[in-house]
């Protein structure tokens, strides 16, 4: 990705917090039994998750640590993620609002720092160098590659026709144009590339690889595919501007026609977990 194409703004997910929760399908226990093993956790040191969204990932790791800490440069996001917490009844967590950027930002040293879905977005030759720093000789640095909005092909019949994700990226564009908006301004090619090599020249050791490849079929709804859309920063609410009525109801006309029982079903994505060492 090249900057002159595209910076960061507070924008980049205004409106899509709350879809989270509903279109995004959660990460699976196995997850953090994945890690526990791989890293000998046990309820002691603590938890840094950077980019942290609505707090899906935080939430589901905090109990192996004494606390957590989840950062994120979206307010809603965090407002979000604090609401998560108390309905999980998460109370080693502490949230703040800052930019992977403003890092270490006073936290202190880590156990852990995990990057889930968001180290893409970021500066991440400054990341690394500063989140190293902030981690404990013994530490570790985990990115979690996830495609949560949406499943993939599945090899065999399912009981509900799968969300017809070619037509509906068809319609987004008809509202948004061609090329991939995102924030105030667009990608035509992509969010950054290349992590391996900025971890190694960062001095990170490794990686490990774990994939997590369950096969599970979800069942989904329209209105959970409705906020899958809603929830990508290409497609964020606020990007329709005065035609955000008209796409929602567009969008779920196409779905009723391509599910007129109103179920969807998709094969999940595996998931990736790849751990650095300072």
């Amino acid at each position: 990705m090249d900057a002159k194409e595209w910076e960061w703004d507070e924008t980049l997910f205004s409106g899509s917090a709350a879809h989270y929760g509903i279109g995004r399908m959660p990460y699976p226990s196995s997850l953090a039994d994945a890690i526990r093993d791989e890293l000998d956790l046990d309820g002691t040191g603590r938890l840094l998750d950077v980019g942290c969204g609505p707090g899906s990932l935080t939430v589901l790791l905090a109990p192996l640590f004494a606390s957590a800490t989840g950062v994120d440069a979206d307010p809603d996001m965090i407002a979000e993620a604090q609401h998560r917490a108390s309905e999980a009844g998460a109370v080693n967590i502490e949230w703040r609002h800052l930019r992977a950027e403003d890092l270490p930002a006073d936290l202190g040293t880590f156990q852990i720092a995990t990057f889930a879905q968001s180290f893409h977005w970021m500066d991440q030759p400054l990341i690394a160098r500063r989140g190293r720093d902030m981690l404990s000789p013994d530490g570790a640095w985990i990115h979690v590659s996830a495609t949560t909005h949406r499943g993939v092909a599945a090899e065999h019949p399912l009981p509900h026709p799968t969300p017809p994700w070619e037509r509906i990226e068809d319609l987004v564009s008809r509202y948004l144009g061609p090329v991939r908006r995102a924030g105030q301004g667009q990608l035509p090619h992509g969010t950054r590339a290349g992590e391996e090599t900025t971890m190694q020249q960062a001095g990170f050791n490794g990686p490990t690889r774990i994939t997590l490849d369950e096969g599970r079929i979800a069942d989904r709804g329209i209105d959970e595919i409705i906020s899958a859309v809603f929830s990508l920063s290409s497609s964020a609410p606020h990007l329709f501007g005065d035609q955000l009525g008209a796409f929602e109801s567009d969008l779920r006309h196409l779905l009723q026609e391509a599910a007129p029982n109103g179920r969807f079903a998709e094969r999940t994505k595996a998931i990736e977990v790849v751990i650095w060492r300072p």
